[in-house]
Protein backbone atom coordinates (compact mmCIF):
# COMPACT_ATOMS: atom_id res chain seq x y z
CA UNK A 1 0.00 0.00 0.00
CA UNK A 2 2.66 2.27 0.98
CA UNK A 3 4.44 1.80 -2.55
CA UNK A 4 1.79 3.42 -4.05
CA UNK A 5 1.59 6.42 -2.16
CA UNK A 6 4.43 8.27 -4.61
CA UNK A 7 1.86 7.66 -7.13
CA UNK A 8 -1.65 8.95 -5.80
CA UNK A 9 0.25 11.84 -4.08
CA UNK A 10 1.74 12.68 -8.26
CA UNK A 11 -1.74 12.22 -9.21
CA UNK A 12 -2.90 14.70 -6.63
CA UNK A 13 -0.32 17.47 -7.56
CA UNK A 14 -0.57 16.57 -11.20
CA UNK A 15 -4.92 17.66 -10.89
CA UNK A 16 -4.15 19.98 -8.39
CA UNK A 17 -1.74 21.85 -10.82
CA UNK A 18 -4.69 21.46 -13.72
CA UNK A 19 -7.29 22.93 -11.26
CA UNK A 20 -5.36 25.96 -11.03
CA UNK A 21 -4.59 26.57 -14.53
CA UNK A 22 -8.04 26.16 -14.86
CA UNK A 23 -8.92 28.48 -13.05
CA UNK A 24 -6.26 31.07 -12.76
CA UNK A 25 -5.87 31.40 -16.23
CA UNK A 26 -9.54 31.42 -17.15
CA UNK A 27 -9.47 34.58 -14.73
CA UNK A 28 -6.65 36.41 -16.36
CA UNK A 29 -8.43 37.28 -19.58
CA UNK A 30 -10.50 39.29 -17.34
CA UNK A 31 -7.27 40.87 -15.90
CA UNK A 32 -6.25 41.78 -19.23
CA UNK A 33 -9.01 43.24 -20.48
CA UNK A 34 -9.45 45.64 -17.27
CA UNK A 35 -5.71 46.47 -17.40
CA UNK A 36 -5.37 47.32 -21.07
CA UNK A 37 -8.25 49.84 -20.26
CA UNK A 38 -5.81 52.07 -19.88
CA UNK A 39 -2.19 50.21 -19.91
CA UNK A 40 -0.70 49.55 -24.05
CA UNK A 41 -0.94 46.09 -24.38
CA UNK A 42 2.05 44.98 -25.21
CA UNK A 43 3.96 47.26 -22.71
CA UNK A 44 1.72 45.79 -19.65
CA UNK A 45 2.39 42.50 -20.85
CA UNK A 46 6.45 43.03 -20.22
CA UNK A 47 5.64 44.73 -16.74
CA UNK A 48 3.41 41.69 -15.89
CA UNK A 49 6.01 38.80 -16.84
CA UNK A 50 9.96 41.00 -15.57
CA UNK A 51 8.33 41.91 -12.70
CA UNK A 52 6.78 38.25 -11.83
CA UNK A 53 10.47 36.54 -13.28
CA UNK A 54 11.96 38.86 -10.92
CA UNK A 55 10.30 37.97 -7.87
CA UNK A 56 10.36 34.12 -8.50
CA UNK A 57 14.22 34.28 -8.85
CA UNK A 58 14.29 35.97 -6.41
CA UNK A 59 12.84 33.91 -3.88
CA UNK A 60 15.18 30.88 -5.59
CA UNK A 61 18.06 33.17 -4.26
CA UNK A 62 16.94 33.12 -0.76
CA UNK A 63 15.67 30.12 -0.64
CA UNK A 64 18.17 27.97 -2.56
CA UNK A 65 20.73 30.13 -3.46
CA UNK A 66 22.37 29.67 -6.54
CA UNK A 67 22.29 25.94 -6.75
CA UNK A 68 18.64 26.05 -9.04
CA UNK A 69 20.26 28.39 -11.45
CA UNK A 70 22.82 25.42 -12.53
CA UNK A 71 21.96 25.20 -15.95
CA UNK A 72 23.99 24.89 -19.50
CA UNK A 73 23.53 27.55 -22.56
CA UNK A 74 21.22 25.57 -24.58
CA UNK A 75 19.03 24.86 -22.11
CA UNK A 76 19.20 28.87 -20.76
CA UNK A 77 18.22 29.02 -25.11
CA UNK A 78 15.61 26.54 -24.92
CA UNK A 79 13.64 27.61 -21.98
CA UNK A 80 13.92 31.57 -23.42
CA UNK A 81 13.21 30.14 -27.15
CA UNK A 82 9.76 28.59 -24.95
CA UNK A 83 9.02 31.86 -23.12
CA UNK A 84 9.62 34.23 -26.53
CA UNK A 85 6.85 31.70 -28.02
CA UNK A 86 4.18 31.21 -25.11
CA UNK A 87 4.77 34.88 -24.10
CA UNK A 88 5.35 37.26 -26.50
CA UNK A 89 3.68 35.31 -29.02
CA UNK A 90 0.57 34.00 -27.87
CA UNK A 91 0.04 35.64 -24.30
CA UNK A 92 0.94 39.36 -26.54
CA UNK A 93 -1.35 38.69 -28.89
CA UNK A 94 -4.45 37.69 -26.75
CA UNK A 95 -3.87 41.44 -25.24
CA UNK A 96 -3.19 42.64 -28.38
CA UNK A 97 -6.86 40.82 -29.56
CA UNK A 98 -8.89 41.89 -26.27
CA UNK A 99 -8.78 45.51 -27.98
CA UNK A 100 -10.98 44.34 -30.41
CA UNK A 101 -13.07 41.34 -28.83
CA UNK A 102 -14.92 40.56 -25.62
CA UNK A 103 -12.58 38.51 -23.03
CA UNK A 104 -14.70 35.51 -23.39
CA UNK A 105 -14.55 35.23 -27.07
CA UNK A 106 -10.91 35.80 -27.00
CA UNK A 107 -10.72 32.66 -24.44
CA UNK A 108 -12.64 30.83 -26.39
CA UNK A 109 -10.57 31.29 -30.02
CA UNK A 110 -7.26 30.13 -27.29
CA UNK A 111 -9.66 27.20 -27.23
CA UNK A 112 -8.61 26.17 -30.89
CA UNK A 113 -4.64 25.43 -29.03
CA UNK A 114 -5.20 21.68 -28.47
CA UNK A 115 -6.28 21.37 -32.34
CA UNK A 116 -2.32 22.64 -33.09
CA UNK A 117 -0.89 20.65 -30.36
CA UNK A 118 -2.70 17.36 -32.34
CA UNK A 119 -1.62 18.52 -35.90
CA UNK A 120 2.17 19.18 -34.01
CA UNK A 121 2.38 15.55 -32.36
CA UNK A 122 1.02 13.77 -36.16
CA UNK A 123 3.79 15.99 -37.76
CA UNK A 124 6.21 14.29 -35.70
CA UNK A 125 4.62 10.72 -35.97
CA UNK A 126 3.44 10.71 -32.61
CA UNK A 127 0.44 9.36 -33.26
CA UNK A 128 -2.54 10.49 -30.46
CA UNK A 129 -5.28 7.86 -29.35
CA UNK A 130 -8.02 8.11 -31.58
CA UNK A 131 -10.39 8.84 -29.00
CA UNK A 132 -7.72 12.18 -28.09
CA UNK A 133 -8.17 13.19 -31.43
CA UNK A 134 -12.13 12.88 -31.17
CA UNK A 135 -12.22 14.98 -28.24
CA UNK A 136 -10.16 17.53 -29.79
CA UNK A 137 -12.22 18.08 -33.14
CA UNK A 138 -15.74 17.95 -30.55
CA UNK A 139 -13.96 20.34 -28.49
CA UNK A 140 -12.98 22.42 -31.60
CA UNK A 141 -16.70 21.94 -33.36
CA UNK A 142 -17.69 23.69 -29.56
CA UNK A 143 -15.39 26.79 -29.85
CA UNK A 144 -16.45 27.13 -33.42
CA UNK A 145 -20.16 26.94 -32.37
CA UNK A 146 -19.42 30.23 -30.05
CA UNK A 147 -16.82 31.97 -32.36
CA UNK A 148 -19.60 31.94 -35.16
CA UNK A 149 -21.17 35.51 -35.15
CA UNK A 150 -18.82 35.94 -31.85
CA UNK A 151 -20.91 34.03 -30.21
CA UNK A 152 -23.61 35.81 -30.82
CA UNK A 153 -22.06 38.97 -29.87
CA UNK A 154 -20.15 41.68 -32.80
CA UNK A 155 -16.11 41.24 -32.82
CA UNK A 156 -13.70 42.47 -35.20
CA UNK A 157 -11.84 40.07 -37.44
CA UNK A 158 -8.73 41.53 -36.89
CA UNK A 159 -9.47 40.19 -32.98
CA UNK A 160 -10.13 36.64 -34.24
CA UNK A 161 -7.38 36.84 -36.48
CA UNK A 162 -5.14 38.16 -34.00
CA UNK A 163 -6.08 34.96 -31.15
CA UNK A 164 -5.45 32.38 -33.41
CA UNK A 165 -2.00 33.37 -34.46
CA UNK A 166 -0.84 33.71 -30.69
CA UNK A 167 -2.87 30.28 -30.09
CA UNK A 168 -0.27 28.99 -32.80
CA UNK A 169 2.61 30.18 -31.08
CA UNK A 170 1.44 29.27 -27.51
CA UNK A 171 0.84 26.07 -29.62
CA UNK A 172 4.36 25.59 -30.56
CA UNK A 173 5.85 26.33 -27.61
CA UNK A 174 4.12 23.95 -25.39
CA UNK A 175 5.20 21.51 -28.10
CA UNK A 176 8.69 22.36 -28.07
CA UNK A 177 8.84 22.83 -24.41
CA UNK A 178 9.79 18.90 -23.59
CA UNK A 179 11.34 18.52 -26.67
CA UNK A 180 14.51 20.54 -26.18
CA UNK A 181 17.03 21.31 -23.55
CA UNK A 182 15.32 23.00 -20.94
CA UNK A 183 17.00 24.08 -16.92
CA UNK A 184 16.36 20.61 -14.90
CA UNK A 185 14.34 22.95 -12.54
CA UNK A 186 11.31 23.77 -13.51
CA UNK A 187 10.39 26.99 -11.40
CA UNK A 188 14.31 28.32 -12.94
CA UNK A 189 12.48 27.25 -16.23
CA UNK A 190 9.47 29.52 -15.07
CA UNK A 191 11.80 32.62 -14.33
CA UNK A 192 13.81 32.06 -17.70
CA UNK A 193 11.03 31.88 -19.85
CA UNK A 194 8.61 34.67 -18.18
CA UNK A 195 11.88 37.06 -18.20
CA UNK A 196 12.53 36.03 -22.07
CA UNK A 197 8.77 36.80 -22.81
CA UNK A 198 8.58 40.13 -20.80
CA UNK A 199 11.73 41.68 -22.89
CA UNK A 200 10.38 40.05 -25.89
CA UNK A 201 6.98 41.97 -25.61
CA UNK A 202 9.39 45.26 -24.37
CA UNK A 203 11.09 45.14 -27.88
CA UNK A 204 7.87 44.17 -29.40
CA UNK A 205 6.04 47.04 -27.94
CA UNK A 206 8.84 49.89 -28.47
CA UNK A 207 8.98 48.85 -31.92
CA UNK A 208 5.03 49.75 -32.44
CA UNK A 209 5.23 52.91 -30.79
CA UNK A 210 3.48 52.12 -27.80
CA UNK A 211 4.10 55.47 -25.02
CA UNK A 212 3.11 54.41 -20.99
CA UNK A 213 1.40 57.38 -19.48
CA UNK A 214 1.84 56.47 -15.57
CA UNK A 215 -0.47 59.58 -14.58
CA UNK A 216 -3.13 58.09 -17.35
CA UNK A 217 -2.90 54.72 -15.45
CA UNK A 218 -6.08 54.30 -13.48
CA UNK A 219 -6.05 52.46 -9.80
CA UNK A 220 -8.38 49.93 -11.68
CA UNK A 221 -5.92 48.67 -14.75
CA UNK A 222 -2.79 48.69 -11.50
CA UNK A 223 -5.00 46.20 -9.38
CA UNK A 224 -5.57 44.03 -12.92
CA UNK A 225 -1.83 44.26 -13.59
CA UNK A 226 -0.99 43.24 -9.59
CA UNK A 227 -3.43 40.23 -10.25
CA UNK A 228 -1.63 39.05 -13.20
CA UNK A 229 1.67 39.68 -11.53
CA UNK A 230 1.21 37.63 -8.46
CA UNK A 231 -1.60 34.97 -9.67
CA UNK A 232 -1.74 34.47 -13.17
CA UNK A 233 1.98 34.43 -13.47
CA UNK A 234 3.97 33.37 -10.50
CA UNK A 235 0.92 30.96 -9.16
CA UNK A 236 -0.69 29.72 -12.96
CA UNK A 237 2.30 29.76 -15.38
CA UNK A 238 4.42 28.20 -12.71
CA UNK A 239 2.05 25.27 -12.33
CA UNK A 240 1.55 25.26 -16.17
CA UNK A 241 5.34 24.84 -16.33
CA UNK A 242 5.51 22.18 -13.85
CA UNK A 243 2.49 20.37 -15.73
CA UNK A 244 4.41 20.37 -19.27
CA UNK A 245 6.98 18.15 -17.40
CA UNK A 246 5.02 15.66 -15.61
CA UNK A 247 1.73 14.85 -17.65
CA UNK A 248 0.98 14.16 -21.11
CA UNK A 249 0.67 17.16 -23.53
CA UNK A 250 -3.11 16.11 -24.22
CA UNK A 251 -4.16 16.20 -21.17
CA UNK A 252 -2.38 19.66 -19.96
CA UNK A 253 -3.73 21.17 -22.99
CA UNK A 254 -7.73 20.49 -21.65
CA UNK A 255 -6.97 23.57 -20.01
CA UNK A 256 -7.68 25.62 -23.50
CA UNK A 257 -11.56 24.05 -23.09
CA UNK A 258 -12.03 24.97 -19.11
CA UNK A 259 -10.42 28.17 -19.31
CA UNK A 260 -13.05 29.89 -21.86
CA UNK A 261 -16.03 28.69 -19.33
CA UNK A 262 -14.49 30.40 -16.84
CA UNK A 263 -13.17 33.74 -18.35
CA UNK A 264 -17.33 33.62 -19.71
CA UNK A 265 -18.98 33.36 -16.36
CA UNK A 266 -16.37 35.92 -15.28
CA UNK A 267 -17.00 38.43 -17.94
CA UNK A 268 -20.33 37.88 -16.90
CA UNK A 269 -20.88 38.60 -13.80
CA UNK A 270 -18.19 41.48 -13.42
CA UNK A 271 -17.96 43.66 -17.10
CA UNK A 272 -21.54 42.84 -17.66
CA UNK A 273 -19.93 40.68 -20.98
CA UNK A 274 -23.03 39.15 -22.88
CA UNK A 275 -24.17 35.30 -23.08
CA UNK A 276 -26.00 33.84 -25.59
CA UNK A 277 -27.47 30.78 -25.94
CA UNK A 278 -24.56 29.93 -28.23
CA UNK A 279 -22.25 30.11 -25.35
CA UNK A 280 -23.89 28.03 -22.98
CA UNK A 281 -24.42 25.36 -25.70
CA UNK A 282 -21.08 25.61 -27.39
CA UNK A 283 -19.77 25.47 -23.32
CA UNK A 284 -21.18 21.49 -23.02
CA UNK A 285 -20.06 20.55 -26.49
CA UNK A 286 -16.47 21.88 -25.23
CA UNK A 287 -17.09 19.57 -22.37
CA UNK A 288 -18.04 16.70 -23.60
CA UNK A 289 -14.26 16.94 -25.73
CA UNK A 290 -12.33 17.77 -22.63
CA UNK A 291 -14.39 14.56 -20.88
CA UNK A 292 -13.18 12.28 -23.94
CA UNK A 293 -9.38 13.91 -24.33
CA UNK A 294 -9.37 13.25 -19.91
CA UNK A 295 -10.92 9.81 -20.17
CA UNK A 296 -8.48 8.60 -22.98
CA UNK A 297 -5.31 9.82 -21.38
CA UNK A 298 -6.08 8.59 -18.41
CA UNK A 299 -6.93 5.37 -19.66
CA UNK A 300 -4.02 5.01 -21.70
CA UNK A 301 -1.56 5.94 -18.85
CA UNK A 302 -2.68 3.25 -17.06
CA UNK A 303 -2.33 0.72 -19.79
CA UNK A 304 1.19 2.25 -19.82
CA UNK A 305 1.61 1.59 -15.99
CA UNK A 306 0.15 -1.86 -15.66
CA UNK A 307 1.77 -3.86 -18.89
CA UNK A 308 4.48 -6.52 -18.29
CA UNK A 309 7.40 -5.72 -19.42
CA UNK A 310 8.23 -7.97 -22.37
CA UNK A 311 11.38 -10.84 -21.52
CA UNK A 312 13.29 -11.43 -24.59
CA UNK A 313 15.33 -14.44 -25.03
Amino acid sequence: MSANTPDSRRTLMVWGALAIVYVVWGSTYLGIKIAIETMPPLFHGSLRFVSAALLLAAFLLVTKRLAPFRMTLKQLGGAALVGLLLLTGGNGMVAVAEQHISSGLAALLVASVPLWLVVLRLAFRDRPALLTLVGVLVGFGGVAALSLNGGGESAGTTGIVVILLGSVSWSLGSFLSSRIPMPPNVWTASAVEMLAGGVGLAVVSASAGERFDVSAISGRSWAALAYLILVGSLVGFTAYTWLLGNAPISLVSTYAYVNPIVAVVLGVLIVNEHVTLQIVLGGLVILVGVALVVSTERRARAKSVSEPEKVTA
